[in-house]
């Protein structure tokens, strides 16, 4: 897990908040905060396995209700491969202007902001993001939280033992 060092400080009220509603109320209500500070539509948590991206949880803003997962897609169709291939946070503005993109064909997803969520042993486990099938304003000050968010969530999802 990640600890908050001085140049973080200011995230922390935000990610002890995140951890409070991902222990008390999961995983669905901690995104619901998280995308409550993005204008973008999802936030969700995929996990890696080989060549599939595995949904695990999603937010929909729109229908917070009926949506709590969304279907699986082929990691290199997904901006997800991006992150494993630079290992560090990745934000798509307009997906359809993005030259690190010109391999995809199919683009619904116009912007993006996302973090890798590693393992205990620091290996990529699988990707906290948030999306939209609209353009949407640049979410770089979100990365911090996000990647502090990353480190809650996969502990939740894979707790350690009681020893």
């Amino acid at each position: 897990m990640t600890t908050a060092s001085t140049s973080a400080s200011p995230v922390l009220p935000d990610i002890e908040q995140f951890s409070s509603l991902l222990q008390q109320h999961g995983i669905h209500t901690a995104l619901q905060y998280l995308n409550s500070r993005t204008p973008h539509r999802y936030t969700g948590v995929f996990r890696f396995e080989g060549d599939e991206l595995r949904n695990e949880a999603l937010y929909d803003r729109r229908d917070p209700v009926n949506v709590v997962h969304g279907p699986n897609a082929p990691l290199e169709a997904s901006y997800c491969v991006l992150l494993t291939r630079q290992q560090t946070p990745l934000e798509i503005t307009d997906a359809a202007t993005d030259p690190r993109l010109n391999h995809l064909t199919n683009k619904p997803v116009l912007s993006y902001c996302g973090v890798l969520i590693r393992d205990n042993e620091g290996k990529p486990f699988g990707s906290l993001c948030h999306f939209d099938m609209q353009r949407c304003q640049e979410r770089t000050t979100d990365l911090p939280l996000m990647q502090a968010a990353a480190d809650l969530l996969y502990n939740h999802l894979h707790p350690s033992p009681a020893k």
